[in-house]
This record gives structure tokens, C-alpha cells and sequence, in this order.
């Protein structure tokens, strides 16, 4: 269901009319793949990164879930939980029953997926092979179900000056589930050079 008339979440008429023009999630993830990365330990809202134009993977998940909410899809969060590596947050969205995601990523291979997976376990594990640290170890262990952030809509997660830390509790304090079992987690190979060295286009040392 669209957002109705009039319904704009405390954003500026502005930021409203430019969330509102990203009106597929191809658009929303070209929106976000041209903002600047930024590696400081922040928590944005979209508000802030409309206004700042940078944000990191957790920002990107955030300004593209007010973007998908704006243009008629509930604002839901995934969280991939990995081991000696970062988390990684992705906006997530249905269409015809299939599953899609849009992120923010310096790693090329941890962006978006087209809306062709089943269920939430297929689009986690379409991100096994890509998600990797620099010692070459696969890292993703598990995901999260789904988060809809209308539950922090009191907490105003789209227009606060304030970092939004709540969201970042919300996406921990979520059941998560494992995606191998740790026999099979233990064994894992290490990732070949080559795949290595293809996956780190867009990195950048900090």
C-alpha cells in the first residue's frame, strides 16, 4: 500500500519529493551507490544523509528503506551477522513474491540483488561467496528476520539530528539464523586469489 496524500514522516517536502522520484528499487540503489562512503562510526538517519550525501552500509539500508517506503513498500531491514567481520545491513523488499535487496557497500558483490529469491535464506546465502575479510575467509554465519522500522517511527529513525542507535539494537536484538551448521562453518576453504582480487573492486584501504 502507498504511503497516503500528505503522509511524509517529518521529512521536508524536498526530501519527500526526492525519495518519492526514486520509484524503483534500481533507482533507489543508483541513489545509493552515488553517495560518499564514510567509515566514521555513525548512525545517520535519512534525514542526515539526504542532507550529507555520504553514509556507510548501514545509512545506505536506512536511506533506502525510507525510499522504499516512500514509493508504497514497508521499510524492512535485514541483518547479516558475520564472524572476524563486519555486519552488513541490507534494505529488503518483495515483488510478486520474490525477494530483492538494496545496500551500500565498498565491496562491489555486497550491493544489491535483483527480486528472484524465494525466501530470506536464498537471498543470504546469495551473498556467501562475496562476503569474505582480507585474510580470505568466508565470514557470513547467519541473517536476520525481517525488521520493520514503522516499529521506531515513534523514535523518528527517518529525521533525527541524533544517531540512531535504536536501530542498530532493534537489528542485534532480532532473531537470527544460521545459514551452516559449525562443523561445516569450521571447515571452510579460504577464498582462491583470483576470486580474491575481483571481489575487492570498489575497496578502498582507510
Amino acid at each position: 500500500m502507498r504511503h497516503r496524500k500528505g503522509e511524509n514522516w517529518g521529512l521536508s517536502p524536498q526530501d519527500m519529493r526526492l525519495l518519492c522520484s526514486l520509484k524503483t528499487p534500481a533507482r533507489i540503489q543508483k541513489f545509493v551507490d552515488s553517495l560518499t562512503y564514510q567509515y566514521a562510526d555513525t548512525a545517520f538517519s535519512p534525514q542526515r544523509v539526504l542532507r550529507e550525501r555520504k553514509g556507510h552500509c548501514l545509512e545506505g539500508a536506512l536511506v533506502a528503506a525510507a525510499a522504499l517506503r516512500a514509493n508504497g513498500y514497508p521499510p524492512l531491514l535485514m541483518d547479516l551477522e558475520a564472524v572476524r567481520d563486519d555486519d552488513h545491513v541490507l534494505a529488503i523488499y518483495r515483488e510478486h513474491g520474490l525477494w530483492g535487496s538494496i545496500a551500500k557497500s565498498n565491496f562491489a558483490g555486497l550491493r544489491s540483488r535483483a527480486p528472484v529469491y524465494r525466501t530470506l535464506r536464498e537471498l543470504a546465502l546469495s551473498y556467501f561467496e562475496n562476503y569474505y575479510n582480507l585474510r580470505g575467509e568466508h565470514t557470513l554465519r547467519a541473517y536476520s528476520v525481517p525488521v520493520n522500522l514503522a516499529r521506531l517511527d515513534r523514535k523518528q529513525w527517518m529525521t533525527s539530528e541524533e544517531d540512531v542507535w535504536c536501530v542498530t539494537d532493534l537489528l542485534i536484538d532480532a532473531r537470527h539464523f544460521a545459514l551452516m551448521p559449525d562443523k561445516i562453518a569450521r571447515s571452510l576453504p579460504r577464498l582462491d586469489r583470483r576470486s580474491f582480487e575481483a571481489g575487492m573492486h570498489g575497496w578502498v584501504k582507510h
